[in-house]
């Protein structure tokens, strides 16, 4: 969808690329970091800089005690820290619960590694988790649930209530939770994120994924982690060396910089002004006759688009592109089956003004 966007000289909605300006002490941090040598290779776990404040950001927002020296994992992006924990820690043939409608990347990591996803779905609107389902979807060969909240495409946060639940599954069949909480600073409408890990009997079993792509406007820096138990952070250190050696390492710093300098009225501003970019684009589809599944979190928002012209969701998707330039992303790409035919997504982490032409031009669909 990017490159049928760019083709027209369209606004792209599609890509989950914020174009937000990047906190200026994470800059200058990045900046003295160069200066002062900080350009080699770097330990494979990442710079004691980063993991403290990873550790001590850990401790106040997600209330959890991590050893920088023993549970933090620094790679290559959240996604480089999944890959290298579903290779540390899953074997071919191991079945991996994922929720759906899902993010693509969840799943084609684990097929690279060789696991089986096996799909549970969530229900809208509210993507409510039935767990009876969980429980009918687990074999023998189950070892792992993948949860994203805020999540990927749909917005859902996941309460205490579900995540109290999914600890008791996890436990009763003993296995591992994924945990990608990329999104942990987008959560809307007063509600807090949770991480999974901080539930009562879930530290061990947890892996828990984040970094700053999202929170600083990075994300071509490629800088992420993972805490997790010090067993699994070995294993997984070992697999992030061989495939990716290191984080870039003055970008380590620079975002440990932003980490320790930048107060918390940053993220509660960042967070206010998402949510109000969210109410915008709802209002944009409501008016245009397509139905929002208005988001709790992250930056994306799922529309109804089944009274778009189109067999399925790509044309639909490329119908709405071609009469109004705004790009999506079929709603294909999120489900294993055909559940996501009448729906795309929206990506609204734009500069404002690049957000109000977009929302002009499908507020103009009127269908």
């Amino acid at each position: 969808m990017t490159l049928e966007c760019n083709k027209i000289r369209g606004i792209n909605l599609a890509q989950g690329v914020c174009d937000l300006d990047v906190p200026r002490e994470v800059i200058d941090g990045t900046h003295e970091a160069m200066l002062q040598g900080f350009n080699q290779y770097t330990r494979y776990d990442g710079l004691p800089v980063l993991r403290e404040a990873i550790a001590s950001k850990l401790k106040r927002f997600n209330h959890l005690d991590a050893d920088p020296e023993k549970n933090i994992i620094v790679s290559a992006g959240a996604t480089g820290v999944f890959y290298s924990a579903c290779m540390a820690l899953l074997n071919p043939g191991d079945e991996v619960i994922v929720l759906e409608p899902f993010y693509g990347y969840h799943v084609n990591t684990l097929l690279a590694v060789g696991a089986k996803p096996v799909f549970v779905r969530l229900i809208p609107p509210g993507w409510k988790l039935d767990t009876d389902k969980l429980q009918k979807a687990v074999t023998k060969r189950t070892k792992a649930i993948v949860i994203n909240t805020p999540a990927n495409p749909s917005g859902k946060v996941f309460s205490k209530q579900e995540l109290r639940a999914l600890a008791d599954f996890a436990n009763e069949e003993d296995i591992f939770v994924f945990s990608d909480e990329i999104y942990e600073y987008f959560v809307y409408d007063g509600k807090k994120h949770l991480s999974p890990a901080s539930i009562e009997g879930m530290a061990e079993r947890t892996i828990a994924i984040s970094g700053y792509s999202k929170t600083f406007s990075i994300t071509g820096w490629r800088i992420g982690y993972c805490f997790c138990h010090e067993r699994w952070a070995r294993m997984i250190g070992y697999v992030n060396d061989l495939i990716y050696v290191c984080a870039p390492a003055p970008l380590q710093v620079g975002v440990a910089r932003g980490i320790e300098k930048l107060p918390n009225s940053y993220y509660e501003g960042i967070c206010a002004d998402y949510q109000a970019k969210r109410e915008q684009i709802c209002d944009a589809l409501s008016e245009a006759g397509l139905k929002p599944y208005v988001p709790s979190g992250a930056y994306y928002v799922l529309a109804d688009v089944s009274s778009v012209q189109g067999k399925n969701s790509k044309e639909r998707a490329m119908f709405i592109l071609k009469k109004t330039g705004v790009a999506s992303v079929p709603g294909s790409a999120f489900y294993h089956d055909d559940a996501g035919e009448d729906l795309v997504r929206f990506c609204f982490a734009k500069k404002d003004e690049v957000l109000k032409k977009a929302c002009e031009r499908i507020a103009a669909l009127r269908l």
